[in-house]
């Protein structure tokens, strides 16, 4: 539903223009993301050149974050455009010449995102969730990978940083660490876990237990925070109940079978999977 705002523009603390404008977030969002597209600048230039992190700028084309009156004019500085056309009730969006109007239907563009594994973080990331959670009869292998993506996904929607650096793999019971077979072998052969097969329910399932303590020292308290919100809210669902949840994430939505998810999706997230608080903030 629109509702009328009024936006005051400032030059020297005086009020040089003064629009009421009748458009609600989404609505203002989709017509950023156009007139981006139609000056061919990607997500990543206009967040550089206007000094708005990426991750609002994406929130605000989503129509997810309010957009202020000095955003607005930095927009039209770098796209191009006029505060009376952007606002104005006849905008049109045909302007875009013919072989650009399909850009204008496709997602903004998505930063490539090249996480580098670290060994050491993933295999004590292990052992913590482990640690944590060995004794829940529901964690096996199956809800173990899922733990592990929504800690490196989460960890990285909030600080833009990789926590582990593990690539995940989109396959049909939700997204697996590539890495992570390797790495448990690993572990297994140097004593820092066993796996046995237990019954679970009339199912066979493959489970660890740690043999030696986590490393806690490799992780900072930002990043230890961030798992252990991840194993209060989701260690206690089962392998199916975990795997349905994670196919509702935007990262595995958006990806292709068996291809590689990308960590920039997680900035396309909707609620209860998004854990990142949009504001004006972010753009300090």
């Amino acid at each position: 539903m629109f509702q009328i705002k009024t936006i005051y523009i400032f030059t020297n603390s005086k009020i040089v223009a003064k629009m009421d404008i009748v458009l609600d977030n989404k609505e203002i969002g989709k017509r950023i993301a156009y007139l981006r597209t139609r000056s061919k600048i990607s997500q990543e230039s206009l967040a550089s050149e206007t000094g708005i992190s990426r991750p609002s700028l994406t929130q605000i084309e989503l129509g997810k974050r309010n957009v202020s009156a000095i955003e607005l004019l930095k927009f039209s500085d770098v796209l191009n455009f006029s505060l009376d056309e952007i606002m104005s009730s006849d905008f049109k969006y045909d302007t875009l010449v013919p072989e650009e109007k399909e850009k204008e239907k496709v997602e903004p563009v998505i930063r490539v995102s090249k996480p580098r594994l670290n060994r050491e973080k993933l295999t004590n990331l292990i052992l913590y969730i482990l640690e944590r959670c060995a004794g829940k009869p529901n964690v096996g292998e199956t809800v173990l990978y899922k733990l592990l993506y929504f800690c490196d996904f989460n960890y990285y929607e909030i600080y833009e940083e990789h926590l582990s650096g593990a690539t995940y793999r989109k396959l049909v019971n939700g997204p697996v660490p590539r890495e992570v077979s390797e790495i448990l072998s690993e572990m297994e052969l140097a004593g820092q876990i066993q796996s046995f097969t237990a019954d679970y329910f009339g199912y066979a399932q493959k489970r660890y237990l740690p043999l030696v303590n986590t490393n806690k020292k490799i992780f900072n308290g930002a990043e230890l925070e961030v798992v252990d919100q991840v194993l209060d809210k989701l260690s206690g669902m089962s392998a199916a109940e975990i795997s349905r949840y994670s196919h509702g994430d935007m990262p595995w939505k958006a990806s292709k079978d068996r291809q590689i998810i990308d960590y920039e999706l997680v900035f396309y997230r909707d609620l209860p999977y998004s854990v990142r608080t949009y504001n004006e903030e972010d753009d300090d």
